[in-house]
């Protein structure tokens, strides 16, 4: 369990404002030596997608069901030993897509950049796109600011004063 421990009073008031918008963590309050501290659980495990279906994902479940699906259709519509040569890639797509993983991401998105590899162009060339040069506006002269110019034995002088106002500090 995480718990967000805030010191400030500032702090803990703008979360209990978010607190009860939202309504979604249960707050407790602990008072330390005049500090409100504000404790709640924080979320974790938000990128787990829930099991819908026993075990399965949405996505899990749709997968099988449409692999079976058309499976199930290519079988009433063709004859047996023609429908078997395609039952059984469409039944091994539906698998790897449910279950097989590749470096830790769904393979849908494999087989995605793949298609996206194979459709797209492998040439890579720059295209210099044509701009007119823009007209510049003459401006109104600016103000000169006065500068002040410095020695070299002065500029020494403010430096070492600078330096010794730090050491100070």
């Amino acid at each position: 369990m995480i718990r967000l421990i805030l010191a400030s009073k500032e702090h803990a008031e703008i979360h209990l404002r978010n607190v009860r918008a939202t309504s979604i963590y249960r707050n407790r309050y602990i008072r330390d030596d005049s500090l409100l501290k504000l404790q709640f659980q924080v979320p974790q495990f938000i990128n787990v997608e829930d099991k819908i279906f026993g075990p399965f994902t949405f996505k899990q479940f749709i997968y099988l069901a449409g692999g079976a699906g058309f499976s199930f259709v290519l079988y009433k519509i063709l004859p047996i030993y023609i429908s078997i040569f395609l039952i059984l890639p469409v039944i091994t797509l539906s698998l790897m897509l449910t279950f097989y993983r590749v470096n830790d991401r769904p393979f849908i998105l494999t087989l995605e950049n793949a298609f996206k590899h194979l459709f797209k162009s492998k040439m890579y060339l720059w295209k210099k796109e044509f701009r007119p040069a823009e007209k510049k506006v003459e401006e109104a002269p600016k103000e000169e600011k006065y500068e002040p110019k410095l020695s070299g034995s002065r500029l020494k002088e403010l430096s070492w004063s600078l330096d010794v106002l730090d050491m100070k500090k």
